[in-house]
C-alpha cells in the first residue's frame, strides 16, 4: 500500500512568473490566470512580453510543470498541466501564476490530476477575509497524497487520465467543428440573405427582392418581418436563496446556475443545486428545457448559451423562452450582437444590460417554412454536441472516481483501461 506524502515535500521547485511589459509581437509568450482553465492553457489569451528584458531561466516554463493560479477571486486555485510547449516561442506565466516543478514528468501529471480534483478546495486556501488575496501556499504545500513511489505505474496511471482526457478533447473539438458550421449557415442564410429559395439557388445572390426596413436602416427579404423579441418570446430573470440559509443548499437536488457557467454555449448540467424550501423562499424559478439564458452582468455578461436541462438560475440570467423552431436561431442570432450586449454590460447602472432591455433588441423573422427549415437543418448537429457534452460528463466523472482509486491501488491499471476503451 502506498504511504502518504506531502505534495510540498515532492516539489523541486516553486516560484511566480514576472510582471510582463507586453508588446505586440516577441519570443516568449506570458500566461495570465484566464489561460488556466479545466487543467488545459489556453493559449488564445495569452500575450507576449518583451524578450529584450533579462530573465531568470527557472522562470520560464518547462514540460512537466504545474500551473495554479493564486490570485483573483474566481480564478485562485484553477490549476493545469504543462504537457508540451510551443516549439518556436519560449512560455513564461505572470506573477498571478505559481509554477510548481518536479524530479518526474508522470508523477507531476499524476499530482496535477491531484490539484484538478479538489480545486474548489484549493480556491478556499487564501490569505485575507475577502477571498480576493494570495493563495496560501503552505496550506497547498501540506496537502497529503498517496500516489505511488513507482515510476513506471505513475505512467501507467497517468497515461489512463490522459486517454479519458483524449477523448473529452476529441469531443469538445467535433462540437467546436458543428458549432462553426452552425453558424456559417446562420450567417449565409440570416446576414448575408443567402439562403435557399424555392429553386434551390442562394436568395439575394440570385437576385431575390429585397426591401428597405426603416427601423434597421437596412434591406431585408421581401416578406420578412422585423419584431422585438418581447413579441415572440417570454423573458424572465432568476434569484438566488439566502445563503446564510444551509437548508436552502444542503442537500438540494434542483439545478442551480449561476452567470459564471454561461462561459459554455450549451449546458447540459449544473454546478450547484438548490432545494424546494430555497425555491420557495427565493425569486429563482424553474426555467424549462430548450430555454436560451444570457448572462446580465457580470464576468461573462453577454454571453449566451442553451439550456438543455430544467433548472433555476441566478438574477444575473435573463432566461428566454420560445418557440422551438426559434431557439436555435435566437441563440446564434444572439450571439451575433455580442458586442452590442457587452457594451451595454458596461455602462452605468442605468445602462446595464437588462430583461427591458433583451425585450427591445429587434430580429428579423423569416417566414415559418424557412424557419422549419434552418432548425430541421441544425436539428442533428445540435443533437450531436449535447450528446457528445453528455458524454464528457459520463468521461469526467469516470476520471475522476478512478483518480483515487488507481492511486490507491483498489483499481488495476489493466480494470481501469479496459473501462477507457468500453
Amino acid at each position: 500500500m502506498s504511504k502518504w506524502r506531502k505534495l510540498g515535500d515532492l516539489v523541486s521547485y516553486s516560484g511566480k512568473g514576472i510582471t510582463p511589459k507586453y508588446v505586440d509581437e516577441s519570443s516568449i509568450i506570458v500566461l495570465n490566470q484566464k489561460c488556466i482553465r479545466n487543467h488545459n492553457i489556453d493559449y488564445t489569451l495569452a500575450r507576449y512580453t518583451d524578450d529584450t528584458r533579462s530573465i531568470s531561466q527557472h522562470k520560464f516554463l518547462q514540460t512537466g510543470d504545474i500551473l495554479v493560479n493564486s490570485t483573483g477571486q474566481g480564478t485562485a486555485g484553477r490549476c493545469a498541466f504543462v504537457d508540451k510547449l510551443p516549439q518556436d516561442k519560449k512560455v513564461i506565466t505572470d506573477s498571478h501564476i505559481l509554477i510548481l516543478r518536479f524530479q518526474n514528468h508522470f508523477e507531476a501529471k499524476c499530482l496535477s490530476y491531484v490539484i484538478f480534483s479538489i480545486e474548489e478546495l484549493v480556491q478556499t486556501f487564501m490569505d485575507g477575509s475577502t477571498g480576493q488575496g494570495e493563495l496560501d501556499k503552505v496550506r497547498l504545500f501540506n496537502l497529503m497524497t498517496s500516489l505511488t513511489e513507482n515510476k513506471l505505474y505513475q505512467k501507467q496511471i497517468a497515461k489512463v487520465l490522459s486517454d479519458l482526457d483524449a477523448k473529452i478533447a476529441l469531443n469538445n473539438q467535433i462540437n467546436a467543428e458543428l458549432e462553426a458550421m452552425a453558424k456559417l449557415i446562420y450567417d449565409y442564410w440570416f446576414v448575408q440573405f443567402d439562403f435557399p429559395d424555392a429553386n434551390g439557388k442562394p436568395y439575394k445572390s440570385s437576385g431575390g427582392k429585397m426591401v428597405y426596413n426603416e427601423e434597421l436602416k437596412r434591406e431585408v427579404p421581401e416578406g420578412w418581418e422585423v419584431k422585438k423579441i418581447s413579441s415572440f418570446a417570454k423573458t424572465s430573470s432568476g434569484g438566488t436563496p439566502l445563503r446564510s440559509k444551509k437548508e436552502y443548499y444542503h442537500n438540494g437536488n434542483i439545478p442551480w446556475i449561476n452567470s459564471g457557467e454561461l462561459n459554455q454555449p450549451f449546458i447540459v448540467s449544473s454546478q450547484k443545486f438548490i432545494t424546494k424550501e430555497g425555491l420557495n423562499n427565493s425569486s429563482a424559478k424553474v426555467f424549462k428545457k430548450g430555454t436560451i439564458l444570457i448572462a446580465m452582468y457580470g464576468a461573462t455578461a453577454g454571453k449566451v448559451s442553451f439550456m438543455d436541462i430544467e433548472a433555476c438560475t441566478n438574477q444575473a440570467i435573463c432566461a428566454i423562452d420560445t418557440h422551438s423552431n426559434l431557439r436555435v436561431y435566437l441563440k446564434l442570432g444572439l450571439e451575433t450582437l455580442y458586442d452590442y450586449l457587452v457594451t451595454l454590460s458596461s455602462g452605468s447602472a442605468r445602462d446595464n444590460l437588462s430583461q427591458d432591455k433583451i425585450k427591445e433588441l429587434k430580429f428579423v423573422i423569416p417566414n415559418e417554412k424557412l424557419l422549419q427549415q434552418f432548425d430541421k437543418f441544425t436539428k442533428a448537429p445540435l443533437n450531436n454536441i449535447l450528446a457528445n457534452l453528455k458524454q464528457n460528463q459520463q468521461l469526467t466523472s469516470l476520471r475522476d472516481w478512478l483518480l483515487p482509486m488507481l492511486m490507491n491501488g483498489q483499481v488495476s491499471v489493466a480494470a481501469a483501461e479496459a473501462m477507457v476503451n468500453k
